[in-house]
This record gives C-alpha cells, structure tokens and sequence, in this order.
C-alpha cells in the first residue's frame, strides 16, 4: 500500500511520521464551503470527503488517499479558522470559562471505495484575561487552526482546564481511529 496524504498541515504530516507511515504529499485546491442544512459532525464530514474528489482520478489500485478536517462547534455554531487577530480574539473571549466540541474527520479513499470516520472531543477552557489572550495571538498567531487556538502551546497550557477524549484529535487529527479504521482498509485489499 502507498499512502497519499491530502493535507498541507504540518501537524497531520507529523502525526502520519510518528504513526510509522510513509506517505506522498499531493494537494489539491479545494472550496471548505458546505450546504448551510449541516450541523455538528456533518460539516466535516462532508469537507473531507470533498477534500478527496479533486484527488480520486490521480489514485492507482495500490493507493490510499488519507484527507481530513477538523472543526469547532460552539453553542450550536460551526467555528473554523479566524479571518484575523480580532475575529480570534472574539473567539478566544467566547470560549473563556466554557466547553466546545471539536471534531475531526477523516476520510480514507482507494480506486474502490471511500471510508469517512470522525471524533469527537470536548475542550472545556478556564477563564481567559485579555491579557492571556492577546499574550496568545501576538506571541503564538494561530491563524491556520481551527477555533483560534492549539492544544498544544501555550494556551492549551495555561487556559485549558480539561479535555474528555482524543488529545491528538484536538491537534487535528484522530490517530487512534484513524489507526483502527486503516487496518480495516488495509484488510480489505
């Protein structure tokens, strides 16, 4: 099997390195934008999937496409990556002293079939000061991530107060269902 990875993440390409798997970049433009009806896991659900459309014809029988999105719901509202350092810090302010759902997706497509999965984890951050979130965006810019924030830097260190599922899912992507479900795949072949 060779693994095609569609993403130009940094985090993902480092977990597929961790993960012990040898993979090809490919990328492929693609519109995030989904149908308005969509809620919660739906959303991206579908953005993965779509992710993998441009890139199905390039595939040969031995290839497995790995695409993957991840999103915030908040309060009944799909939260993505922050236009700029005031729509983050009006994320950042919402998220203070309450929980929020992040979801990844992941679809796993061959010449064959396609397979999406996701998972769910619940963040549930402390009260943020203005300060600690302007400390935050100045120092740290997270403008590429979903929800304004990384789990993993500073303020998933200071602000975070407790996480009920897949750290790895927060990061962006679900290493552990991902690892189950490309056994299944792999079994398939």
């Amino acid at each position: 099997m060779k693994y095609i990875l569609a993403s130009a993440s940094a985090r993902r390409q480092q977990f597929l390195k961790d993960l012990g798997i040898d993979f090809e970049l490919r990328l492929s433009p693609t519109n995030e934008s989904y149908p308005p009806e969509l809620q919660g896991a739906e959303i991206p659900m579908y953005i993965a999937q779509q992710k993998a459309i441009p890139l199905l014809p390039t595939l040969k029988k031995e290839e497995v496409l790995i695409t993957a999105d991840t999103l915030i719901w908040f309060e009944g509202e799909a939260i993505g990556k922050p236009k700029d350092y005031t729509d983050a810090f009006q994320t950042l302010s919402r998220f203070s002293g309450h929980s929020h759902e992040v979801i990844t997706a992941v679809c796993l497509a061959t010449t064959e079939k396609q397979v999406a999965f996701y998972d769910t984890t619940l963040v549930t951050f402390a009260t943020l000061t203005p300060e600690m979130i302007d400390y935050y965006l100045t120092h740290y810019q997270p403008y590429d991530k979903a929800g304004s924030y990384g789990i993993q830097e500073w303020i998933g260190a200071v602000g975070i107060r407790s996480i009920q599922g897949s750290y790895n899912n927060v990061v962006g992507f679900p290493t552990q269902l991902f690892w189950e479900q490309l056994k299944l795949v792999k079994s398939e072949k």
